[in-house]
């Protein structure tokens, strides 16, 4: 069950908050360090959570834009601002990571020599444990209140440890060797910010366009829908995401023929709630199938239409088969490698060549959740 609106937006913001202040104070620290030393990979390690307090800072915008409530303007609340802070955020990082890139190349080109001490060093180590267990706390904190936006600046903390190590490592090679690798330690740097900041912006895009439900919750759904005893199946899941934590579903429920409307109106009541409370999907609409009760041919000629339609690779699933006088009608769920209208033609002419003497109607379903 999903935690309270309130609930979330407290954890999102505390948890920002720290992260600014941690981000700033080390930001502060390593600039100071990488100007004293003229080292620049560590200057940019200082950008790099410059960009992360930054970031923090849009998350916290973006969680009270995204609480505010429902108005008639936006019937289905703010939530997806969030989706659009993150790709902010997203933003911000990787114009940091091409900064990053070009200003490590320019010292590749024109090397400057670093100087460092016992201190510098002190202050990075301290550094690196002090990202790693931000990040731990952040990425937790982030799917406790299931913030994409904290999650992945859970994971950028974690990978900004890894890169301070590096800038650490490279300035004990130097003071050892004599060796300076620090403006090629900032290009990986740099190259790594990149990398991370598309592949939030992939991650926000696909929550923005629309994406595959993941299977735990389609099948946790069916499953909860399939325990009502004449319940035969749940088919075309559909979910709509407008936010974290509001997602609003539709379904269709196969259900005997004797079923009166009232009887359907207790169940998919029921049902609501039931998976409402399990799940915090809101099941919007639920429609019917009806499949025959008191037709003994039509069970005969549903297994053997079955076989037929799924003997085509691209045919995933039947359902909805009902047999009406003359008419005989069902869903074919379709894979995205074959034309709907080609395959259409293909099943109908199949099944009118095994019951010429009947009406065929089918209609096509998308393969949209497992």
């Amino acid at each position: 069950m999903n935690q309270s609106a309130e609930v979330r937006g407290k954890i999102i913001i505390k948890t920002s908050i720290i992260g600014i202040i941690t981000n700033v104070l080390l930001a502060g620290f390593k600039a100071v360090v990488g100007l004293l030393s003229h080292s620049i990979a560590i200057v940019l390690d200082a950008v790099n959570n410059l960009s992360d307090a930054m970031s923090s800072i849009i998350t916290i915008i973006g969680a009270k834009l995204g609480s505010r409530r429902a108005d008639k303007a936006h019937p289905l609340g703010h939530g997806r601002v969030e989706y659009i802070s993150s790709m902010i955020v997203a933003a911000i990082v990787f114009y940091a990571g091409i900064t990053s890139l070009i200003e490590s190349i320019k010292k590749i080109i024109n090397p400057e020599t670093a100087n460092y001490n016992f201190i510098d060093l002190l202050i990075i180590a301290v550094a690196i444990v002090v990202k790693l267990i931000l990040g731990k706390y952040v990425k937790n904190q982030g799917e406790k209140a299931n913030s994409g936006a904290l999650i992945a600046s859970g994971e950028d903390a974690s990978f900004d440890a890894i890169l301070s190590a590096s800038v650490l490592a490279s300035a004990i090679i130097f003071l050892i060797s004599g060796i300076s690798l620090e403006a090629y330690v900032g290009v990986v740097i740099a190259i790594v910010i990149i990398k991370a900041s598309v592949e939030m912006i992939k991650d926000t895009l696909d929550d923005l366009i629309g994406h595959r439900t993941d299977a735990e919750t389609s099948k946790r759904i069916k499953a909860i829908l399939s325990e009502e005893p004449n319940v035969r199946g749940a088919y075309d899941l559909v979910l709509f995401d407008y936010g974290p934590n509001k997602t609003y579903g539709a379904v269709h429920l196969e259900l005997p023929d004797f079923m009166t409307v009232d009887e359907v109106d207790i169940l998919t009541r029921r049902v609501q709630t039931h998976v409402y409370k399990e799940t915090g999907v809101i099941l919007a609409g639920i429609s019917v199938y009806s499949y025959n009760t008191k037709n003994e041919l039509a069970a005969k000629m549903r297994e053997e239409i079955q076989k037929i339609v799924l003997a085509h690779e691209w045919a995933l699933q039947i359902h909805g088969f009902y047999l009406e006088n003359k008419t005989i009608r069902f869903d074919v769920v379709l894979s995205f490698d074959v034309s709907q209208k080609d395959a259409l033609n293909v099943l109908i002419n199949e099944v009118k060549n095994l019951y010429p003497d009947y009406t065929v109607q089918i209609l096509p379903d998308v393969d949209i959740t497992d």
